[in-house]
């Protein structure tokens, strides 16, 4: 299913909601089930968590300064993404903020779950009932846009870690954002040897693709029911391209179908839609860039969408194996595979 607030497309929405296009919308049984297992967490555990200790980790943010605990036990995510990174250094999150219907069945959350995944709040916003009934002692709100008072709110429930001022609201670096996690979480060294990993496996793809460097790679994202959004540079669901030597196209936004030529660079990388949906469009049909063969497509209910959107480390490292291959296809002329279930 599409991740959008209202299960719609980009079209209609307005502000973030339509930027993020995310969400899919309270189901009792997913709240049903959260309640349980916040249930299951005070049954299973008869010790008080562990407060604040002298060798509290100082994290600096946009507002100041945050104390988390030393090894906080009890993580709960807000951001969009935050989980992906709790996970990635052996967390369990309590509970997290949902977005993708399908996050529990990624391969690399299956793996750092044990096939359970993780319980999620219900609603489009932040649940801040749901966030204290967790007992969390640390909240992680990074990929989240944090307004002064939604962070003394949530600083009331726990020590709330945010991004720094350094970069827009939630345009933090997936480098940055796990070193940052890392160090909130005591894993300060298990981080860096993720980014290193990553940084490693992104620099052989390029030294093996020379072809990637200044070659303008478009983002269609949402392009389901119709609309068309162009992601740009700097955006985290691009930051794969980015890395890897693309460059992005000026326009970023809504793109009408009149607009479509906008596309028409040296590759096409449509996140939402099938080459069969997309080609119904006789303009997009007729597109350069989609005749020569230098298009990829993947829906929303692949795990490489989904591994582009989290943006963790070991969801990177699976985009990587989806994606290079057929991007090399793409650029250097020869025939692109179906990436709509990669």
């Amino acid at each position: 299913m599409q991740p959008s607030h209202s299960g719609h497309s980009n079209r209609g929405l307005s502000g973030v909601a339509r930027w993020k296009l995310r969400g899919h919308g309270v189901r009792l049984a997913a709240l049903v089930a959260f309640l349980l297992a916040i249930a299951m967490v005070g049954a299973c555990s008869s010790a008080p968590a562990p407060g604040p200790s002298d060798e509290a980790v100082s994290i600096s943010h946009k507002f100041g300064e945050t104390e988390v605990p030393k090894d906080p036990a009890r993580v709960v995510t807000v951001g969009w993404n935050d989980q992906d990174f709790v996970l990635a250094l052996g967390i369990v999150p309590i509970v997290t903020r949902a977005w993708f219907d399908s996050y529990d069945n990624y391969p690399w959350v299956q793996e750092a779950t044990g096939g359970k995944g993780v319980a999620t709040m219900g609603g489009d916003g932040i649940d801040y009932e749901a966030v204290a009934a967790a007992k969390p002692d640390v909240i992680f709100a990074v990929y989240e846009t944090v307004d002064r008072p939604t962070y003394d709110r949530l600083s009331q429930i726990a020590p709330t870690v945010i991004q720094s001022g350094e970069y827009p609201d939630e345009e933090t670096p997936w480098n940055v954002q796990l070193l940052l996690t890392g160090k909130a979480l005591g894993k300060e060294a298990e981080a860096q040897t993720l980014v290193d990993e990553v940084n490693a496996k992104i620099e052989a793809a390029k030294a093996a693709n020379p072809g990637f460097a200044g070659k303008v790679l478009v983002e269609d994202f949402g392009p389901e029911n119709g609309g068309h959004y162009l992601i740009g540079k700097g955006d985290p669901r691009r930051a794969l391209f980015d890395a890897l030597g693309f460059e992005a196209q000026e326009h970023v936004g809504d793109l009408s179908e009149e607009q479509l030529a906008l596309m028409d660079r040296d590759v096409l990388f449509v996140n939402g839609a099938t080459k069969q949906q997309m080609t119904a469009s006789p303009v997009f049909a007729r597109l350069g860039v989609v005749q020569s063969d230098r298009t990829l497509y993947t829906t929303f209910d692949s795990n490489l969408s989904g591994a582009l959107s989290y943006s963790g480390p070991k969801a990177l490292l699976y985009a990587l194996d989806q994606l290079v291959p057929q991007l090399s296809n793409a650029v250097n002329g020869n025939p692109v595979a179906d990436l709509s279930n990669a």
